[in-house]
Protein backbone atom coordinates (compact mmCIF):
# COMPACT_ATOMS: atom_id res chain seq x y z
CA UNK A 1 0.00 0.00 0.00
CA UNK A 2 2.97 2.43 1.27
CA UNK A 3 4.52 1.63 -2.38
CA UNK A 4 1.80 2.41 -4.60
CA UNK A 5 1.15 5.29 -2.33
CA UNK A 6 4.40 6.48 -2.83
CA UNK A 7 4.66 6.07 -6.29
CA UNK A 8 1.17 8.17 -7.01
CA UNK A 9 2.76 10.73 -4.75
CA UNK A 10 6.24 10.44 -6.95
CA UNK A 11 4.70 12.64 -9.76
CA UNK A 12 4.97 11.13 -13.58
CA UNK A 13 7.80 9.37 -14.17
CA UNK A 14 7.63 9.51 -18.20
CA UNK A 15 6.55 11.74 -20.86
CA UNK A 16 2.71 12.02 -20.81
CA UNK A 17 2.22 9.78 -17.32
CA UNK A 18 -0.37 10.74 -15.19
CA UNK A 19 -1.62 13.22 -17.23
CA UNK A 20 -5.26 13.16 -17.68
CA UNK A 21 -7.50 13.76 -21.12
CA UNK A 22 -8.38 17.35 -19.74
CA UNK A 23 -4.59 18.32 -18.17
CA UNK A 24 -2.91 21.04 -19.04
CA UNK A 25 -0.50 19.48 -21.66
CA UNK A 26 -3.47 18.46 -24.10
CA UNK A 27 -4.53 22.19 -23.81
CA UNK A 28 -1.44 23.55 -24.86
CA UNK A 29 -0.81 21.37 -28.11
CA UNK A 30 -4.73 21.80 -28.64
CA UNK A 31 -3.61 25.98 -28.50
CA UNK A 32 -0.80 25.33 -30.76
CA UNK A 33 -2.91 23.53 -32.97
CA UNK A 34 -5.53 25.88 -33.31
CA UNK A 35 -2.99 28.89 -33.62
CA UNK A 36 -0.84 26.77 -36.46
CA UNK A 37 -4.72 26.62 -38.06
CA UNK A 38 -5.74 29.68 -38.09
CA UNK A 39 -2.23 31.35 -39.29
CA UNK A 40 -2.43 28.29 -42.36
CA UNK A 41 -6.08 29.75 -42.92
CA UNK A 42 -4.79 33.24 -42.97
CA UNK A 43 -2.20 32.67 -45.56
CA UNK A 44 -4.42 31.04 -47.44
CA UNK A 45 -7.13 33.38 -47.49
CA UNK A 46 -4.03 35.92 -48.27
CA UNK A 47 -3.17 33.90 -50.94
CA UNK A 48 -6.44 33.36 -52.17
CA UNK A 49 -7.19 37.35 -52.44
CA UNK A 50 -3.52 38.08 -53.59
CA UNK A 51 -4.35 35.70 -56.42
CA UNK A 52 -7.94 37.33 -56.87
CA UNK A 53 -6.15 40.46 -57.05
CA UNK A 54 -3.59 39.47 -59.78
CA UNK A 55 -6.03 37.97 -61.50
CA UNK A 56 -7.99 41.14 -61.62
CA UNK A 57 -5.35 43.35 -62.67
CA UNK A 58 -3.64 40.90 -65.72
CA UNK A 59 -7.62 41.23 -66.63
CA UNK A 60 -7.16 44.63 -65.84
CA UNK A 61 -4.44 45.69 -67.93
CA UNK A 62 -5.61 43.57 -71.06
CA UNK A 63 -7.88 46.11 -72.40
CA UNK A 64 -6.40 48.44 -75.01
CA UNK A 65 -7.61 52.04 -73.85
CA UNK A 66 -8.31 54.32 -77.04
CA UNK A 67 -7.02 57.66 -75.90
CA UNK A 68 -5.89 58.41 -79.57
CA UNK A 69 -10.25 58.75 -80.57
CA UNK A 70 -11.14 60.42 -77.72
CA UNK A 71 -8.63 63.12 -78.24
CA UNK A 72 -9.67 63.60 -82.14
CA UNK A 73 -13.41 63.20 -80.89
CA UNK A 74 -12.91 66.30 -78.31
CA UNK A 75 -11.63 68.19 -81.35
CA UNK A 76 -15.19 67.76 -83.09
CA UNK A 77 -17.65 68.17 -79.84
CA UNK A 78 -19.22 70.93 -81.23
CA UNK A 79 -20.34 69.01 -83.97
CA UNK A 80 -21.51 65.69 -82.49
CA UNK A 81 -24.89 65.00 -82.02
CA UNK A 82 -26.72 65.77 -78.79
CA UNK A 83 -27.55 63.09 -76.80
CA UNK A 84 -31.48 63.25 -76.68
CA UNK A 85 -32.41 60.06 -73.72
CA UNK A 86 -30.81 60.50 -70.43
CA UNK A 87 -29.30 57.06 -69.57
CA UNK A 88 -29.77 55.21 -72.43
CA UNK A 89 -26.35 54.30 -74.37
CA UNK A 90 -25.23 53.96 -78.11
CA UNK A 91 -22.26 51.61 -78.49
CA UNK A 92 -20.26 51.52 -82.07
CA UNK A 93 -18.99 47.63 -81.90
CA UNK A 94 -16.37 47.25 -84.92
CA UNK A 95 -14.66 44.42 -86.12
CA UNK A 96 -11.45 45.03 -87.69
CA UNK A 97 -10.26 43.24 -90.50
CA UNK A 98 -6.57 43.91 -89.39
CA UNK A 99 -3.86 41.25 -90.11
CA UNK A 100 -1.18 42.37 -87.89
CA UNK A 101 -1.12 41.08 -84.36
CA UNK A 102 -0.80 37.50 -83.37
CA UNK A 103 -2.18 34.71 -84.98
CA UNK A 104 -4.07 37.50 -87.38
CA UNK A 105 -1.19 37.31 -90.51
CA UNK A 106 -2.75 33.91 -91.95
CA UNK A 107 -5.93 35.73 -93.37
CA UNK A 108 -4.28 38.12 -95.45
CA UNK A 109 -0.92 40.36 -96.48
CA UNK A 110 -0.73 42.95 -93.82
CA UNK A 111 -0.85 45.97 -95.90
CA UNK A 112 -0.62 48.26 -93.15
CA UNK A 113 -4.05 49.44 -93.29
CA UNK A 114 -7.11 47.96 -91.90
CA UNK A 115 -10.80 48.12 -92.59
CA UNK A 116 -13.94 47.68 -90.65
CA UNK A 117 -14.83 44.15 -91.43
CA UNK A 118 -18.18 44.07 -89.14
CA UNK A 119 -19.79 47.32 -88.01
CA UNK A 120 -22.83 47.11 -85.34
CA UNK A 121 -24.53 50.06 -83.64
CA UNK A 122 -25.59 48.72 -80.23
CA UNK A 123 -28.18 50.61 -78.33
CA UNK A 124 -29.03 49.68 -74.71
CA UNK A 125 -32.25 51.78 -73.43
CA UNK A 126 -32.32 53.78 -70.51
CA UNK A 127 -34.96 51.07 -69.18
CA UNK A 128 -32.04 48.16 -69.77
CA UNK A 129 -35.35 45.94 -70.73
CA UNK A 130 -33.67 45.56 -74.07
CA UNK A 131 -31.02 45.48 -76.33
CA UNK A 132 -31.01 45.90 -79.95
CA UNK A 133 -28.21 45.66 -82.32
CA UNK A 134 -28.22 47.00 -85.61
CA UNK A 135 -25.49 46.13 -88.47
CA UNK A 136 -23.93 48.96 -90.48
CA UNK A 137 -22.72 47.61 -94.42
CA UNK A 138 -19.14 48.01 -94.71
CA UNK A 139 -20.27 48.73 -98.43
CA UNK A 140 -22.57 51.02 -97.69
CA UNK A 141 -21.98 54.47 -99.55
CA UNK A 142 -21.43 57.89 -97.14
CA UNK A 143 -20.24 60.57 -96.38
CA UNK A 144 -17.24 60.87 -94.73
CA UNK A 145 -15.54 63.53 -93.26
CA UNK A 146 -11.97 65.19 -93.26
CA UNK A 147 -10.41 62.57 -90.53
CA UNK A 148 -6.82 62.35 -89.43
CA UNK A 149 -4.66 59.64 -90.67
CA UNK A 150 -2.33 57.30 -88.54
CA UNK A 151 0.68 59.68 -89.65
CA UNK A 152 -0.80 62.79 -88.65
CA UNK A 153 -2.11 64.01 -91.74
CA UNK A 154 -5.63 64.86 -92.93
CA UNK A 155 -7.70 63.26 -95.45
CA UNK A 156 -10.35 65.33 -97.63
CA UNK A 157 -14.08 64.96 -97.05
CA UNK A 158 -15.45 62.54 -99.61
CA UNK A 159 -18.46 60.17 -100.61
CA UNK A 160 -17.36 56.77 -99.83
CA UNK A 161 -17.82 52.96 -99.19
CA UNK A 162 -18.21 53.19 -94.81
CA UNK A 163 -15.87 50.80 -94.01
CA UNK A 164 -13.24 53.33 -96.00
CA UNK A 165 -13.94 55.51 -92.90
CA UNK A 166 -11.76 53.05 -90.34
CA UNK A 167 -9.09 52.44 -93.16
CA UNK A 168 -8.97 56.43 -93.32
CA UNK A 169 -9.01 57.84 -89.96
CA UNK A 170 -9.76 54.53 -87.32
CA UNK A 171 -12.49 54.47 -84.51
CA UNK A 172 -12.41 58.51 -84.72
CA UNK A 173 -13.59 58.68 -88.56
CA UNK A 174 -15.76 55.89 -88.32
CA UNK A 175 -17.86 56.86 -85.25
CA UNK A 176 -17.61 60.61 -86.70
CA UNK A 177 -19.41 58.82 -90.05
CA UNK A 178 -21.71 57.17 -88.24
CA UNK A 179 -23.04 59.95 -85.97
CA UNK A 180 -23.30 62.12 -89.16
CA UNK A 181 -25.14 58.90 -91.11
CA UNK A 182 -27.75 58.75 -88.01
CA UNK A 183 -27.77 62.08 -85.91
CA UNK A 184 -27.41 59.55 -83.07
CA UNK A 185 -24.82 60.53 -80.49
CA UNK A 186 -22.21 57.60 -79.94
CA UNK A 187 -21.27 56.96 -76.13
CA UNK A 188 -18.83 54.23 -76.59
CA UNK A 189 -16.87 52.07 -79.08
CA UNK A 190 -15.19 48.86 -79.03
CA UNK A 191 -13.07 47.60 -81.68
CA UNK A 192 -12.07 43.77 -81.79
CA UNK A 193 -9.74 41.97 -84.31
CA UNK A 194 -9.85 38.22 -85.76
CA UNK A 195 -7.73 36.79 -83.09
CA UNK A 196 -9.90 37.93 -80.35
CA UNK A 197 -13.11 37.08 -81.81
CA UNK A 198 -11.64 33.36 -82.74
CA UNK A 199 -10.64 33.13 -78.43
CA UNK A 200 -14.15 34.51 -77.51
CA UNK A 201 -15.36 31.46 -79.06
CA UNK A 202 -12.88 28.64 -78.36
CA UNK A 203 -13.51 29.83 -74.30
CA UNK A 204 -16.95 29.12 -74.47
CA UNK A 205 -15.65 25.63 -76.22
CA UNK A 206 -17.62 26.53 -79.34
CA UNK A 207 -20.88 27.68 -80.54
CA UNK A 208 -24.08 25.26 -82.66
CA UNK A 209 -24.99 26.55 -85.83
CA UNK A 210 -27.21 24.47 -88.00
CA UNK A 211 -26.35 24.28 -92.24
CA UNK A 212 -28.60 24.00 -94.59
CA UNK A 213 -26.08 22.55 -97.27
CA UNK A 214 -22.39 21.20 -96.54
CA UNK A 215 -19.72 24.27 -97.16
CA UNK A 216 -16.47 24.33 -98.64
CA UNK A 217 -15.06 27.50 -98.84
CA UNK A 218 -11.07 27.58 -99.50
CA UNK A 219 -10.80 31.23 -99.28
CA UNK A 220 -12.57 30.99 -95.54
CA UNK A 221 -10.15 28.27 -95.06
CA UNK A 222 -13.90 26.18 -94.21
CA UNK A 223 -15.43 22.83 -95.02
CA UNK A 224 -18.14 21.44 -92.79
CA UNK A 225 -21.22 19.50 -93.22
CA UNK A 226 -24.59 20.27 -93.57
CA UNK A 227 -26.30 19.81 -90.20
CA UNK A 228 -25.89 20.76 -86.80
CA UNK A 229 -22.20 22.03 -86.43
CA UNK A 230 -20.52 23.05 -83.39
CA UNK A 231 -17.72 25.20 -84.59
CA UNK A 232 -14.21 26.48 -82.62
CA UNK A 233 -12.78 29.81 -82.97
CA UNK A 234 -11.26 29.35 -86.48
CA UNK A 235 -14.12 27.78 -88.09
CA UNK A 236 -16.66 30.42 -86.73
CA UNK A 237 -14.29 32.94 -88.00
CA UNK A 238 -14.77 31.90 -91.51
CA UNK A 239 -18.33 31.32 -91.39
CA UNK A 240 -19.10 34.83 -90.13
CA UNK A 241 -16.67 36.15 -92.83
CA UNK A 242 -17.57 33.43 -95.35
CA UNK A 243 -19.41 35.40 -98.66
CA UNK A 244 -19.44 33.89 -102.43
CA UNK A 245 -19.79 30.37 -101.06
CA UNK A 246 -22.78 30.84 -98.39
CA UNK A 247 -26.19 31.44 -99.17
CA UNK A 248 -27.23 33.95 -102.22
CA UNK A 249 -23.55 35.27 -102.01
CA UNK A 250 -24.55 38.85 -100.67
CA UNK A 251 -23.41 41.33 -97.87
CA UNK A 252 -27.03 40.89 -96.84
CA UNK A 253 -26.72 37.47 -96.06
CA UNK A 254 -23.79 37.31 -94.57
CA UNK A 255 -24.85 39.93 -92.17
CA UNK A 256 -27.80 37.79 -91.52
CA UNK A 257 -25.69 35.09 -90.45
CA UNK A 258 -23.32 36.80 -88.49
CA UNK A 259 -25.98 38.06 -86.31
CA UNK A 260 -27.84 34.38 -85.88
CA UNK A 261 -24.03 33.41 -85.23
CA UNK A 262 -23.94 36.44 -82.50
CA UNK A 263 -27.61 35.60 -80.73
CA UNK A 264 -26.34 32.21 -80.40
CA UNK A 265 -22.77 33.18 -78.78
CA UNK A 266 -24.93 35.46 -76.11
CA UNK A 267 -26.81 32.77 -74.99
CA UNK A 268 -23.44 30.63 -74.93
CA UNK A 269 -22.22 33.28 -72.60
CA UNK A 270 -25.14 33.76 -70.61
CA UNK A 271 -25.57 29.96 -69.94
CA UNK A 272 -25.20 28.76 -66.37
CA UNK A 273 -22.37 26.41 -67.78
CA UNK A 274 -20.51 29.40 -68.47
CA UNK A 275 -21.16 32.51 -65.99
CA UNK A 276 -21.57 29.63 -62.98
CA UNK A 277 -18.53 28.07 -63.28
CA UNK A 278 -15.42 30.41 -62.85
CA UNK A 279 -12.71 27.61 -64.16
CA UNK A 280 -14.86 28.24 -67.73
CA UNK A 281 -15.42 31.72 -67.04
CA UNK A 282 -11.80 33.57 -66.49
CA UNK A 283 -10.88 32.06 -69.87
CA UNK A 284 -13.79 33.88 -71.71
CA UNK A 285 -13.25 37.58 -69.73
CA UNK A 286 -8.83 36.58 -70.43
CA UNK A 287 -10.44 36.24 -74.64
CA UNK A 288 -12.83 39.19 -74.30
CA UNK A 289 -10.68 41.55 -72.08
CA UNK A 290 -7.38 40.51 -74.30
CA UNK A 291 -9.31 41.26 -77.79
CA UNK A 292 -10.18 44.97 -76.95
CA UNK A 293 -10.10 48.42 -77.72
CA UNK A 294 -12.22 50.59 -76.27
CA UNK A 295 -12.77 54.26 -75.40
CA UNK A 296 -11.42 55.38 -72.16
CA UNK A 297 -14.62 55.11 -70.28
CA UNK A 298 -14.70 51.49 -70.57
CA UNK A 299 -10.76 50.85 -70.75
CA UNK A 300 -11.46 48.61 -67.42
CA UNK A 301 -13.20 45.77 -65.74
CA UNK A 302 -14.91 48.49 -63.87
CA UNK A 303 -16.15 50.04 -66.62
CA UNK A 304 -16.46 47.21 -68.08
CA UNK A 305 -18.97 45.60 -65.49
CA UNK A 306 -20.61 48.98 -64.83
CA UNK A 307 -22.30 48.50 -68.12
CA UNK A 308 -22.90 44.54 -68.33
CA UNK A 309 -24.44 45.09 -65.44
CA UNK A 310 -27.24 46.96 -66.58
CA UNK A 311 -27.78 44.43 -69.41
CA UNK A 312 -27.57 41.06 -67.16
CA UNK A 313 -31.46 40.64 -66.56
CA UNK A 314 -32.68 41.44 -70.34
CA UNK A 315 -34.43 38.30 -71.60
CA UNK A 316 -32.80 36.58 -74.93
CA UNK A 317 -36.24 37.52 -76.91
CA UNK A 318 -35.39 40.94 -76.05
CA UNK A 319 -31.98 41.31 -77.42
CA UNK A 320 -32.51 42.11 -81.15
CA UNK A 321 -30.95 42.05 -84.47
CA UNK A 322 -31.17 43.79 -87.79
CA UNK A 323 -29.57 45.84 -90.96
CA UNK A 324 -30.13 48.72 -91.40
CA UNK A 325 -32.76 49.27 -94.34
CA UNK A 326 -30.91 49.22 -97.50
CA UNK A 327 -30.95 48.16 -101.33
CA UNK A 328 -28.46 48.36 -104.42
CA UNK A 329 -26.93 51.62 -104.56
CA UNK A 330 -28.07 53.38 -107.96
CA UNK A 331 -25.04 53.76 -109.65
CA UNK A 332 -23.36 50.97 -108.76
CA UNK A 333 -24.84 47.72 -108.30
CA UNK A 334 -21.79 46.60 -106.06
CA UNK A 335 -22.65 48.94 -103.68
CA UNK A 336 -25.18 49.82 -101.13
CA UNK A 337 -27.37 52.92 -100.48
CA UNK A 338 -30.44 53.69 -97.54
CA UNK A 339 -33.70 52.75 -97.59
CA UNK A 340 -36.02 55.86 -96.82
CA UNK A 341 -37.50 56.40 -95.26
CA UNK A 342 -37.69 53.18 -93.19
CA UNK A 343 -33.89 54.32 -92.58
CA UNK A 344 -34.78 57.41 -90.81
CA UNK A 345 -37.35 55.84 -89.19
CA UNK A 346 -35.03 53.23 -87.40
CA UNK A 347 -32.56 55.96 -86.62
CA UNK A 348 -35.23 58.52 -85.04
CA UNK A 349 -36.33 55.77 -82.81
CA UNK A 350 -32.94 54.75 -81.47
CA UNK A 351 -32.37 58.77 -80.76
CA UNK A 352 -35.24 58.99 -79.29
CA UNK A 353 -35.04 55.95 -77.07
CA UNK A 354 -38.53 54.32 -78.66
CA UNK A 355 -39.29 50.76 -78.65
CA UNK A 356 -39.23 48.56 -81.70
CA UNK A 357 -40.02 45.46 -83.10
CA UNK A 358 -37.94 42.49 -85.16
CA UNK A 359 -39.45 39.87 -86.81
CA UNK A 360 -38.56 37.22 -89.71
CA UNK A 361 -41.13 37.78 -91.62
CA UNK A 362 -43.38 41.04 -91.79
CA UNK A 363 -47.26 40.99 -91.70
CA UNK A 364 -48.49 41.87 -95.83
CA UNK A 365 -50.60 44.70 -94.29
CA UNK A 366 -47.25 46.34 -92.72
CA UNK A 367 -47.66 49.53 -94.46
CA UNK A 368 -43.98 50.06 -95.70
CA UNK A 369 -43.05 52.76 -97.74
CA UNK A 370 -40.44 53.15 -100.50
CA UNK A 371 -41.02 56.88 -100.42
CA UNK A 372 -42.86 59.61 -98.77
CA UNK A 373 -46.37 58.17 -99.94
CA UNK A 374 -45.64 55.56 -102.16
CA UNK A 375 -47.04 52.30 -100.69
CA UNK A 376 -44.90 49.11 -101.01
CA UNK A 377 -47.05 46.01 -100.67
CA UNK A 378 -45.49 42.52 -99.99
CA UNK A 379 -45.13 41.45 -103.43
CA UNK A 380 -43.70 44.32 -104.28
CA UNK A 381 -40.83 44.73 -101.61
CA UNK A 382 -37.26 46.62 -102.34
CA UNK A 383 -35.20 44.19 -104.34
CA UNK A 384 -31.09 44.81 -104.48
CA UNK A 385 -28.72 43.49 -106.83
CA UNK A 386 -28.26 40.40 -105.37
CA UNK A 387 -32.38 39.44 -105.50
CA UNK A 388 -32.94 40.05 -101.59
CA UNK A 389 -35.62 41.01 -100.91
CA UNK A 390 -36.52 43.58 -98.22
CA UNK A 391 -40.01 44.60 -96.56
CA UNK A 392 -37.84 46.53 -93.54
CA UNK A 393 -40.65 47.62 -91.20
CA UNK A 394 -44.26 48.82 -90.31
CA UNK A 395 -45.51 51.48 -88.83
CA UNK A 396 -48.25 54.34 -88.96
CA UNK A 397 -48.18 57.29 -90.03
CA UNK A 398 -46.12 58.83 -93.13
CA UNK A 399 -43.34 61.38 -93.71
CA UNK A 400 -42.99 64.18 -95.88
CA UNK A 401 -39.84 62.96 -97.09
CA UNK A 402 -37.37 65.87 -94.20
CA UNK A 403 -35.46 63.97 -91.62
CA UNK A 404 -37.63 62.84 -88.51
CA UNK A 405 -40.98 64.74 -89.53
CA UNK A 406 -43.31 62.50 -88.99
CA UNK A 407 -47.26 62.73 -89.23
CA UNK A 408 -48.21 63.35 -86.05
CA UNK A 409 -50.74 61.10 -84.47
CA UNK A 410 -54.37 62.59 -82.68
CA UNK A 411 -52.17 62.84 -79.51
CA UNK A 412 -49.11 63.98 -80.09
CA UNK A 413 -47.66 67.27 -80.99
CA UNK A 414 -44.44 67.36 -82.69
CA UNK A 415 -41.80 70.43 -82.40
CA UNK A 416 -38.79 71.28 -83.64
CA UNK A 417 -35.64 71.03 -81.22
CA UNK A 418 -32.84 73.11 -80.65
CA UNK A 419 -31.66 73.51 -84.17
CA UNK A 420 -28.49 71.17 -83.04
CA UNK A 421 -29.66 67.97 -84.63
CA UNK A 422 -32.49 68.82 -86.62
CA UNK A 423 -34.51 66.00 -85.80
CA UNK A 424 -38.04 66.56 -84.53
CA UNK A 425 -39.37 65.42 -81.09
CA UNK A 426 -42.50 64.99 -78.89
CA UNK A 427 -43.25 68.17 -76.92
CA UNK A 428 -43.90 65.58 -74.54
CA UNK A 429 -40.83 62.50 -74.51
CA UNK A 430 -42.96 60.31 -72.74
CA UNK A 431 -45.37 60.30 -75.92
CA UNK A 432 -43.59 58.02 -78.51
CA UNK A 433 -45.33 56.37 -81.45
CA UNK A 434 -47.35 53.76 -81.20
CA UNK A 435 -47.62 50.66 -82.29
CA UNK A 436 -43.86 49.99 -82.01
CA UNK A 437 -42.31 49.75 -85.90
CA UNK A 438 -41.49 46.38 -86.64
CA UNK A 439 -38.27 45.98 -88.64
CA UNK A 440 -37.01 42.57 -90.03
CA UNK A 441 -34.54 40.65 -88.03
CA UNK A 442 -34.54 37.98 -85.19
CA UNK A 443 -33.48 37.82 -81.49
CA UNK A 444 -31.10 35.58 -79.66
CA UNK A 445 -33.92 34.10 -78.07
CA UNK A 446 -34.33 32.17 -81.79
CA UNK A 447 -33.32 28.73 -82.21
CA UNK A 448 -30.36 28.69 -84.91
CA UNK A 449 -31.26 25.08 -85.50
CA UNK A 450 -34.99 25.91 -85.12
Amino acid sequence: MSDTGGTRGAGPVGPGAGASPTGAGVRRRRRRWLRYTAIGVVVVVVGAAGAGWALYEKLNGNITSDDDTAAELARYEKERPTSLARDAQNILLIGSDSRSGNGNQKYGRDSGTERSDTTILLHLPADRRSATAVSLPRDLMVDVPSCRRPDGSRTSPTFAMFNHAFQSGGSACTIRTVEKLTDIRIDHHMVVDFHGFKDMVDAVDGVVVCLKEPIDDPAAKLRLPAGEVKLNGEQALGYVRARKTIGDGSDTDRMDRQQRFLGALVNKVRSNDVLLNPVKLYPVLDAATSSLTTDPGLASLRGLYDLVRGMRNIPTERVQFLTVPRESYAYNANRDQLVEPAAEKLFERLRMDAPLEVSKELPEDSGTKRSGSEPVGDGDRDRDAYGDSHNYESYEGSYDGSRGERDAGPDQEFVQDDGKSGAKRPEDPSLTPSPAPTFRGNTAAEDACG
